[in-house]
C-alpha cells in the first residue's frame, strides 16, 4: 500500500497539487498537517492525479480543510470519481455549521446560578404538590378507616423504627460518652466538676437524642424509601396500582410516613437513656460522681422535664420530613437506574438539611418561648 504523499507546483501563477499514493484514513497519517503547512491558505488552481492510487472522504477532507478555494469539476477530470467524492465533502464543510462559540466566564457563572435557582423553584414546586397530594391521602385514609392495611403499617414500623434501635442506642451510647469526657476535662479545669451531670443531661435530653436519632432515620429509613418506591415506579408496579384502582398514595406513602411518627420518638427516648447512660459511666470513670448522686443531681434539677418534651416534642416533626422527603424523591423516580441513583442521594442530603434547619427553627422558637 503505498503512502500518501504530494507536490506542490507553482507556475504561472497557477498551484498545481500533485497527489501521490493512497489518500485514505488508514494511509493519510500526517499529511493532513504537512498539507496545510505548505498551502498557508493559498488556493489551488490544479489536481494533478496521474499518481494518484486509492482516495476515499478522509484524502478529500483533508484537501478541502487545507485549500482556501473551491476546486473546479474540470480539475477531476483525470478520475471523475475522486472529484464527487471531492464535491460531497466539500458541500458537507461548507455548509456543516462551526462549533458552538463558547461564552465568557462570567456569562457561564450566571447560567449556572440561574439554573440552580430555577432547579430549586422547581423542586419546591413538586414538594408543595406532594405535600397535597399527602394531606388529601392522609384525610382519605382517616374518612375510609376500614380501608387501612394495618399489616403494611405494622411491617414498616417494625423495619424503620425497630430494627434500628441498636444502632441508635449505641451511637446515642457513644455521643453521651463523648460529651462526658470533654464536659469533664473542660470543668475538672475550673472546680465545676458536679456541673458536669447538668452538662450531659440537658444537652442529650434536649438537642443531641432527636437530632441523632433523626439523622440516622434520614440515611436508613429515607434512603430505603427512596429506593424501594423509586424501584416500583421503574418497574411500573405505581402504575399497575392505579390501573387496579388502588391510590399509592394510601398503600405506599402513608405507611412509612405513620411508622416513622410513631417510631421516632420512641427511637429518640431511647437515645436519651442510653446517651445518659454513656455519660454518667464517664462520669462515675472520671470524675468519680456515682450513680445514685448522678440520679439524684438530675431529678433536682430544675426544668428537667421541660428539656424532655422539646426532645420528644422535635420527633414527631422531624419524621413527618424524614418520611415525607424519601417517599416524594421516591415517587419522583424516572425509569433509568441513573434517576434512582440521584433520588436516594437526594433523598438522604434534602433529609439531613431539612433536620438540621429545622432544629434550629425550633431552638429559636423554645428560646422565644422561654422553655
Amino acid at each position: 500500500m503505498p503512502a500518501a504523499d504530494f507536490q506542490i507546483e507553482d507556475g504561472d501563477g497557477r498551484v498545481t497539487l500533485r497527489l501521490i499514493g493512497d489518500w485514505t484514513a488508514t494511509s493519510l497519517g500526517r499529511i493532513s498537517r504537512r498539507l496545510d503547512d505548505s498551502l498557508h491558505d493559498r488556493c489551488v488552481d490544479a489536481v494533478d492525479l496521474s499518481e494518484l492510487a486509492r482516495f476515499d472522504t478522509a484524502g478529500a477532507l483533508a484537501i478541502v480543510q487545507a485549500s482556501n478555494c473551491v476546486l473546479p469539476e474540470s480539475a477531476w477530470k483525470q478520475r471523475p470519481e475522486a472529484g464527487r467524492t471531492y464535491a460531497l465533502v466539500e458541500r458537507l464543510e461548507r455548509e456543516s455549521a462551526g462549533p458552538p462559540q463558547r461564552p465568557p466566564g462570567w456569562v457561564r457563572g450566571f447560567a449556572k446560578v440561574g439554573r440552580g435557582v430555577h432547579d430549586i423553584a422547581a423542586e419546591a414546586t413538586l414538594s408543595m404538590a406532594f405535600l397535597g397530594r399527602l394531606i388529601t391521602a392522609t384525610g382519605s385514609t382517616f374518612k375510609h378507616w376500614n380501608r387501612v392495611r394495618w399489616a403494611a403499617w405494622f411491617s414498616q414500623a417494625e423495619r424503620a423504627g425497630l430494627d434500628a434501635i441498636p444502632i441508635v442506642a449505641v451511637t446515642s451510647f457513644f455521643i453521651g460518652a463523648v460529651i462526658a469526657f470533654i464536659g469533664a476535662d473542660l470543668l475538672r479545669t475550673v472546680g465545676f466538676d458536679v456541673f458536669a451531670v447538668e452538662l450531659i443531661s440537658i444537652s442529650v435530653l434536649r438537642e443531641f437524642a432527636v437530632v441523632i436519632a433523626a439523622v440516622l432515620l434520614a440515611g436508613r429509613s429515607s434512603s430505603s424509601f427512596a429506593a424501594e418506591i423509586g424501584s416500583m415506579r421503574m418497574n411500573q408496579e405505581v402504575d399497575a396500582m392505579q390501573v387496579m384502582g388502588v391510590n399509592p398514595f394510601q398503600a405506599l406513602v402513608i405507611p412509612r410516613v405513620a411508622a416513622l411518627i410513631v417510631m421516632l420518638p420512641l427511637l429518640t427516648f431511647i437515645a436519651m437513656l442510653t446517651g445518659i447512660f454513656g455519660g454518667l459511666l464517664v462520669t462515675w470513670s472520671e470524675l468519680g460522681l456515682g450513680p445514685s448522686f448522678f440520679i439524684q443531681r438530675m431529678s433536682t434539677t430544675a426544668d428537667m422535664g421541660n428539656h424532655l418534651f422539646v426532645g420528644l416534642a422535635k420527633a414527631p416533626v422531624f419524621a413527618l420530613v424524614i418520611a415525607a422527603i424519601g417517599c416524594r424523591q421516591g415517587m419522583a423516580v424516572a425509569g433509568d437506574v441513573e434517576s434512582l441513583g440521584r433520588r436516594v442521594t437526594a433523598a438522604v442530603v434534602q433529609a439531613i438539611f431539612a433536620i438540621i434547619f429545622l432544629d434550629a427553627v425550633f431552638a429559636l422558637m423554645f428560646m422565644e418561648l422561654d422553655i
